[in-house]
């Protein structure tokens, strides 16, 4: 069966058929996998069939894989697989994936494992195409800006309602990091510029903190707009992956007490540049433990 690229919205997601993950691929089938990526920033398959290893092995594809994360310890028996369980947490609010680091993961990778009868979903959104809706003045004054991302929650922030969920607080927290990031990236594949900018925020560098606030709600609103935004409801046994470099995400929690779990490996990535050229830059914290530097793969 030839390879089958399906386009889920007319800005971002695609579903792909006609490959076997458990099988080895050649050096066409994985390009072709990257041009989708870059394309349609999100891809799907369903019916995988695969284990830990297996989805750490699929990720591998793209790059080295990082650890599961900075500060959460790995799912049990694991080093790269992150349980992303609404035992522990609920990640409801839009973010990147680990942005407070200097080099965030280039593309993450989630495999459902325990899906809800209703909700649940996993929202995506289209950063570069949020970045070509803004006004011509709003895009150059973004293009100008640097952005301090945080693992360090906000106070207001809604505190976490049982004693699971306070614990994984603790220690997603427990080192603090800061990196400092170009308010828009430029795809070190495509050239496409996107909004860098989510829920690690903390500050836009030079402005107070009342007008930082305003300008990233303004900037923030164009991520979400819902032409630019994939809805994605989990089946058993599929796998999503999403280019973390250009994207955002939302783990809607809608699914009242069920139990949720996805599985997430993540890929390495490149320290972020901006339109000037400038590259970001570690603040506060070394996370070498958890990701090496990756060169841009093609």
């Amino acid at each position: 069966m030839p390879l089958s690229i399906r386009k889920l919205t007319g800005r971002i997601g695609a579903v792909v058929e006609g490959i076997d993950l458990t099988a080895s691929p050649g050096l066409s089938t994985v390009t072709a996998l990257r041009d989708a990526l870059n394309e349609h920033k999100a891809i799907v398959f369903d019916d995988v069939n695969l284990d830990n290893a297996g989805q750490e092995r699929v990720a591998g594809w793209f790059g080295e894989l990082t650890t599961a994360h900075p500060n959460v310890p790995a799912a049990d028996g694991t080093t790269n697989v992150l349980a992303v369980d609404s035992e522990s947490s609920k990640a409801n609010e839009w973010h990147t994936d680990v942005t407070f680091v200097v080099n965030p993961p280039q593309l993450t990778t989630l495999r459902s494992i325990v899906t809800t009868p209703y909700g649940g979903e996993t929202l995506i959104a289209n950063a570069a195409a949020a970045y070509r809706d803004l006004p011509e003045a709003l895009r150059s004054l973004a293009d100008s800006l640097r952005v301090v991302h945080t693992n360090q929650y906000d106070y207001a922030r809604p505190a976490a309602t049982t004693p699971e969920r306070q614990e994984y607080d603790r220690i997603f927290t427990s080192t603090p990091y800061e990196a400092e990031h170009p308010v828009v990236r430029v795809h070190p594949l495509t050239g496409e510029r996107g909004l860098f900018i989510g829920g690690f925020v903390k500050r836009i560098v030079g402005l107070p903190s009342s007008d930082s606030a305003d300008l990233l709600r303004i900037l923030q609103s164009y991520v979400t707009r819902p032409e630019n935004v994939l809805r994605w409801a989990w089946s058993p046994n599929q796998l999503l992956i999403f280019d973390n470099r250009i994207t955002q995400h939302y783990g809607v929690d809608n699914y009242d007490d069920h139990p949720r779990r996805l599985n997430r490996v993540t890929v390495a990535g490149e320290v972020p540049t901006g339109v000037d050229g400038r590259p970001s830059e570690q603040l506060v914290g070394d996370a070498s433990h958890y990701s090496s530097v990756s060169a841009v793969a093609a």
